[in-house]
């Protein structure tokens, strides 16, 4: 087996919906390929029952994930963070790549509210995974 071609740290602040559903998508996508993380900087307790139910929609499983605590270590073992509205919370440590994607929040919306930022999430990791597989070819 080889090594993956980058890992990819997903941050919010709770870790139960936007950085679960970027997660799950990327785990989709690249498989083996890219190493998956995600984080929050104040972690829930579960992640968001509507983001689960958007991402089952779509054949994507996250229902056994759990909201972990952003650690300074996490950071440093990614080459990308990517950071969804978690503010100062987030260590900034050289040579990183960090992105920030400004997404709405699901947080307490329903499954019909939570589905556009489902799919804008999507269109951005799959823009990801396509920048991660031409730095392979780079």
């Amino acid at each position: 087996m080889t090594a993956p071609l980058a890992s990819v740290l997903f941050v919010c602040v709770h870790n139960a919906g936007r950085s679960q559903m970027a997660a799950g998508f990327l785990r989709h996508l690249a498989g083996d390929r890219v190493e998956v993380r995600s984080a929050g900087s104040a972690p829930g307790e579960r992640v968001n029952p509507s983001a689960v139910a958007a991402m089952a929609e779509l054949g994507i499983d996250i229902a056994d994930q759990r909201p972990k605590v952003l650690t300074a270590e996490t950071v440093r073992a990614s080459d990308y963070v990517i950071t969804m509205g978690c503010g100062d919370a987030c260590p900034v440590i050289p040579g990183k790549r960090y992105l920030d994607w400004a997404l709405e929040d699901p947080a307490g919306k329903g499954v019909e509210a939570v589905r556009p930022i489902r799919d804008a999430i999507r269109a951005r990791v799959e823009a990801l995974v396509a920048e991660i597989d031409a730095g392979r070819t780079a």
